[in-house]
């Protein structure tokens, strides 16, 4: 058996990042740049205000205070999104909604918190200082300013910039297509008849899950029969995507015709098992230039095995650089016993407090206990050298769930 770490040093010698298309910026949030963006245009375009106020002239207000306030006419209002009639004359103000641009002949605003309103004029009782509460043309992106590189990941920032500078279209890498496929007689979909013997293909859906959660695009193949001919087309069918994932009998090669359909398509191992649990039963291997991934059947194991070594795959086929689930610092809060040679990978809930991370179990650790996923914020990494970890003890944690506030995940 292999290490993780070999594992995924392995698939990812074998993955290629895929092409790039054009698409508009809202289908870009998530994705990854596959160009360079500069600014085609000021933001703001033009000298405005930052407040409520009275735009003036600073030599007319120099020195205002309580005890010497200084008496403007106001020449009109205006507000955001129009331009005012005429330039500013000496011994005028102007009152300005925020965002307005700043009419020519003024070069400082005056918060209206610092005046009073007198029919036609406005008292003045602090001056401020020239330029004060107005935002300059190109204050926060100048014309040709190099926004972002080939290779950003796009968050909803980048794409409100990318709108600001009008950029409507933009260039990124293309999401990796992913088919899923489940073996095995004994599974039914959720529509169907649960007679004796029968279980719900389970791993179908939490993949197809999985595939979107990390901005893949999901080719569901259904269930494979235990022959064969169905499991050689449906296989067919999922060389069309990038990836292909498959979980039951085909990882394992429980039944010998497995392993001859795969000899057919021409599958090329390149390993068989890892030194990891759950998920020990994990074949990677190219078929037709398409890596392929013999996932475990266990639901538990298909979704630990799928974090670990299909999600980077999928990130660097769509252009991130950062491909691995992110972890923290907890402090174990109870006693885990595990067994050496195998890096393991439990489920567990973090807390917060007074800074710091505490880390527990969901519980029963069983590879098909589904629940206990469901629960998790991460999974706790035990390493291979490692055969316990007591209440106290530093531990390192696989973040899990997104809204717990750690993960940096590629939504799409």
């Amino acid at each position: 058996m292999i290490t993780v770490e070999q594992a995924q040093e392995i698939i990812l010698a074998h993955i290629n990042i895929l092409g790039t298309e054009r698409v508009d910026i809202l289908s870009g949030w998530g994705r990854v740049l596959a160009e360079d963006i500069s600014a085609s245009v000021n933001v703001p375009p033009l000298d405005n205000s930052a407040m409520d106020g009275y735009a003036v002239k600073f030599t007319d207000i120099q020195g205002a205070s309580a005890d010497n306030p200084v008496q403007l006419t106001v020449i009109g209002d205006l507000p955001a999104g129009y331009k005012a009639p005429r330039s500013l004359r000496n011994g005028e103000a102007l009152r300005i909604m925020t965002g307005a641009p700043v009419p020519d002949g003024a070069d400082a605003v005056v918060m209206q918190e610092d005046t009073r309103a007198e029919g036609t004029d406005v008292t003045i009782y602090k001056a401020g200082s020239k330029g004060s509460h107005i935002r300059r043309a190109g204050e926060d992106i100048a014309k040709g300013d190099l926004l972002f590189k080939v290779g950003t990941r796009l968050r909803p920032a980048h794409i409100g910039i990318l709108a600001a500078t009008k950029r409507a279209c933009i260039s990124v890498y293309q999401r990796p297509r992913v088919a899923v496929l489940s073996t095995g007689d004994e599974l039914v979909d959720i529509d169907e008849e649960m007679s004796d013997g029968k279980i719900v293909t389970s791993n179908s859906y939490s993949l197809t899950a999985l595939v979107k959660e990390n901005g893949g695009i999901p080719i569901t193949l259904g269930i494979a029969r235990d022959t064969k001919e169905d499991l050689k087309r449906r296989l067919l069918e999922g060389l069309h995507a990038d990836i292909v994932l498959t979980s039951g009998g085909v990882s394992v090669g429980d039944y010998d015709f497995v392993k001859d359909v795969l000899a057919d398509l021409g599958f090329d191992m390149k390993f068989w098992k890892v030194a990891m649990r759950p998920g020990q039963p994990l074949a990677f291997g190219m078929i037709q230039n398409k890596p392929t991934f013999g996932l475990p059947g266990n639901p538990v194991s298909v979704m630990v095995s799928f974090e670990q070594f299909v999600k980077p795959a999928m990130r660097k086929m769509g252009g991130h650089t950062d491909l691995f689930t992110p972890t923290l610092e907890a402090v174990a809060q109870e006693k885990v016993t595990t067994r050496t040679g195998k890096k393991y990978l439990i489920r567990c809930r973090i807390t917060c407090r007074d800074g710091a991370y505490f880390v527990t179990t969901t519980g029963e650790q069983g590879s098909g206990i589904l629940m206990s996923m469901a629960s998790a914020h991460g999974l706790m990494i035990v390493p291979e050298d490692q055969d316990i970890v007591n209440p106290g003890d530093k531990v390192k944690v696989q973040i899990l769930d997104r809204e717990f506030g750690f993960a940096d995940t590629p939504d799409y």
